[in-house]
């Protein structure tokens, strides 16, 4: 067992951070203040190969695997969590399922434009009423000649109010119950009966849209289903698996900023004419966040090792979300009490990694749920 980064994962983690620092952290406040999408960066990232990090570079991707993944989304997430959600979603929800269950046709289409950055994409999977229970969705596809047409309304879909592209869960057969989903890949930008509808107003990740996509009559070309009609449960389930490593590597970039953050105002502000980092009231706080974010980064790199290797990865991925979620909240907390009533201004990032932090908790299955499928996972069927 070799705990060292090899020189190509290194070369790629230092990429990311280079480019966080440099470029992201500059402008991570305004674009939180504005909710402006960096669309500019976007473009970067994918000429970086971030944004398809794990396609082939024959479909614009960047040719790595799972593990460079998180080296990567975590360096850009402490650069700015809302840049690094939109680049998990682009990797882990829509990029994944195009790749593992598209055609060469749907690839060449509606892969590489996104893999290489040049668009961005999203997932239309939650509904009002289907969260936790996909199963509850009540989103339509009926076939009609050479077209499937789309009814209904999915809500909290990240990068909805930007993308070009979306993969859609829907229901071709509500007899069969979630054996009747099925995904269909949809050109947002061409597709008659589709519209946008509310973008909501969030309290952290502002400068990623969290939207409402309408289907009223919205017709899709046949050939943009993908798979075989009544597999969009298992396609559904194994690309969430993916994508709880992706948010779980954002939190743990929020968690690395808040220590960095933490770290460096302990050892300036002083009291009682010392530095506070000289109490060990901080010197545990920032010890606990340490331990912790460490040991989230371990279990994302083992759940994304799975992955590369073709193994099961299910319950490695919700401990691995569930904690670095976990941890990256825990840090943000004690962060904003390390800078005391500075840490509850906006003159300083710490304020916004704890509205950014909480999200992560409860996006791409809740923890309550992660710890129901790592139970799941060690019982078995009962």
């Amino acid at each position: 067992m070799d705990f060292a980064l090899s020189e190509e994962y290194q070369m790629v983690k230092d990429t990311a951070a280079k480019y966080a620092d440099e470029r992201l952290k500059p402008i991570a406040g305004e674009l939180d203040r504005t909710h402006d999408h960096p669309e500019d960066v976007c473009r970067e990232l994918g000429e970086l190969g971030f944004m398809g990090i794990a396609v082939g570079e024959e479909y614009g991707g960047g040719g790595m695997d799972n593990l460079a993944y998180v080296l990567a989304l975590s360096e850009i997430s402490r650069g700015c969590a809302s840049t690094g959600v939109i680049m998990s979603v682009n990797n882990s929800l829509y990029c994944f399922p195009v790749m593992k269950y598209g055609t060469e046709d749907q690839k060449k289409k509606y892969l590489t434009p996104v893999a290489g950055g040049a668009s961005c994409g999203c997932y239309g999977l939650t509904e009002a009423g289907a969260g936790s229970d996909p199963a509850g969705m009540k989103t339509t596809a009926v076939l009609d000649g050479d077209e499937w047409v789309l009814n209904g309304e999915k809500k909290f879909i990240t990068n909805g109010n930007v993308a070009d592209y979306a993969v859609i869960a829907a229901y071709t057969d509500k007899a069969a119950g979630y054996k009747g989903i099925s995904s269909f890949v949809v050109d947002l930008r061409n597709t008659p009966g589709f519209s946008v509808g509310t973008v909501e107003e969030k309290m952290g990740i502002r400068a990623s849209g969290t939207a409402e996509l309408v289907f009223v009559d919205a017709r899709v070309p046949r050939e943009n289903l993908l798979g075989e009609p009544g597999q969009g449960l298992r396609q559904m389930l194994t690309t969430l698996d993916g994508g709880r490593i992706g948010i779980g590597s954002q939190a743990l970039g929020i968690g690395r900023a808040v220590l960095e953050e933490a770290v460096e105002y302990a050892g300036e502000r002083e009291q009682f004419g010392k530095p506070i980092a000289a109490f060990q009231a901080i010197q545990w706080k920032l010890a606990d966040m340490a331990v912790a974010l460490d040991a989230a980064e371990l279990l994302l790199l083992r759940a994304a090792w799975l992955e590369d290797k073709g193994r099961r990865f299910e319950k490695e991925a919700a401990m691995a979300k569930m904690f670095a979620s976990d941890a990256a909240m825990s840090a943000a907390i004690e962060g904003v009490q390390v800078l005391g009533g500075y840490g509850y201004c906006m003159d300083y990032p710490m304020e916004r990694h704890m509205r950014d932090a909480k999200i992560t908790q409860i996006y791409e299955g809740t923890n309550e749920i992660m710890r129901l499928i790592i139970a799941r996972n060690l019982l078995g069927k009962r």
